[in-house]
């Protein structure tokens, strides 16, 4: 399940813009496999920070994660390609980054996101022995 899709992508970037990213051949069509594997990869570094703390696929998607994907994807293409980048979609990758980082520390928590079942019990099991000293053993003393 793809945390964005290439209309999300299409809202950020236009269509033009878009077919220079992908249209290797010159067919003037956006090359929707080239768009699926830049969703692909974004969703693959979006997981690899998520990972250790909720189950994955993320389910439902949280919006911000949708917001990440798009960006991430969008910064692959223009990775990708030989036009220049864009400060703009630079920045918004190593915000994202920064954004996923806080979320694989435990600093920022996603909320409608299903934690990983590793991570849900926080409580401490401690075994021992008997006690040898107790208040009726030491009486007297």
């Amino acid at each position: 399940m793809a945390y964005c899709t290439q209309d999300d992508i299409l809202n950020l970037l236009n269509e033009t813009a878009l077919i220079q990213l992908t249209d290797d051949d010159g067919a003037g069509e956006i090359d929707t496999d080239k768009v699926t594997r830049s969703i692909a990869d974004a969703d693959a570094t979006i997981d690899a920070y998520c990972q250790d703390r909720y189950a994955i696929p993320l389910s439902p998607v949280p919006s911000k994660i949708r917001q990440i994907s798009v960006d991430i994807a969008a910064y692959n293409l223009y990775s990708r390609s030989d036009l220049e980048m864009p400060e703009i979609r630079a920045d918004r990758n190593k915000e994202a980054i920064r954004f996923l980082e806080k979320v694989a520390e435990g600093r920022i928590k996603l909320g409608s996101a299903t934690p990983s079942p590793a991570n849900t019990d926080n409580a401490v099991n401690m075994d021992s022995n008997d006690r040898i000293f107790t208040r009726d053993k030491m009486s007297g003393f």
